[in-house]
């Protein structure tokens, strides 16, 4: 999240978060060596594991006591609301790598999962720490931080050519992604809308610019 804040509120537990969440970069780094059936296969699993957990926490209280004594530092208010019961992020990771697997080219979701663990986590950092001006619903500072670590990001995933306009959408793509994740707070977990909104614009701008080019859901050795 890159609210304003002056970054006072919980940051060392925020970073914490956030360090965490990096580990979520091997889901694109893995997925993209095995083939798309085994990724799928795994992920459900996962899914279905966090998505018990998250709900059986707020169903079998004994469950939940160690579930908050384990990771209660690390949630945010809203995903503690037990009148609510909320998912909580970790669960939406994993919802979102599985229905972004399901939706698109291998290269896609590399890509928007990739930036989405590593530009939400510094968005969030440096909109809590740096954040002065509001850009939308969140700080100026923390969305321009996703975009230049997004288009970093998009000079290191492969591509199906390698041509200029593949690097261009890619681009393309983090600045939609940096917007997403600026107005997504609130009414939609960025977990899920990033990726999915960044796989969606590549997916449009491959069609409208390469249409030649050809899009299949696993376009690596598999």
């Amino acid at each position: 999240m890159t609210q304003i804040d002056n970054g006072t509120i919980n940051y060392r537990d925020e970073l914490v978060r956030k360090l965490i969440h990096l580990c979520s970069l091997s889901i694109p780094v893995i997925y993209y060596f095995i083939p798309r059936s085994d990724g799928i296969i795994i992920l459900s699993i996962l899914t279905f594991i966090a998505i018990a957990l998250d709900v059986g926490r707020y169903l079998y209280p004994p469950l939940g006591k160690l579930f908050y004594k384990i990771f209660g530092f690390l949630l945010r208010k809203h995903e503690v609301d037990s009148k609510r019961r909320n998912l909580n992020g970790a669960t939406y990771v994993f919802i979102s790598a599985l229905t972004c697997i399901l939706i698109f080219p291998k290269i896609f979701f590399v890509t928007a999962f990739s930036i989405l663990i590593i530009s939400d986590s510094l968005a969030a950092l440096i909109g809590r720490k740096f954040g002065r001006r509001k850009f939308l619903a969140k700080s100026f500072e923390g969305t321009l931080a996703f975009f230049f670590s997004a288009s970093v990001v998009v000079l290191f995933t492969p591509k199906i050519e390698g041509s200029l306009t593949e690097y261009m959408i890619g681009i393309a793509a983090a600045a939609v992604g940096a917007i997403v994740e600026n107005v997504s707070f609130g009414f939609a977990d960025d977990n899920l809308s990033i990726p999915l909104a960044i796989g969606a614009a590549m997916w449009v701008l491959y069609l409208i610019f390469l249409p030649d080019v050809q899009l299949v859901l696993s376009n690596v050795p598999v």
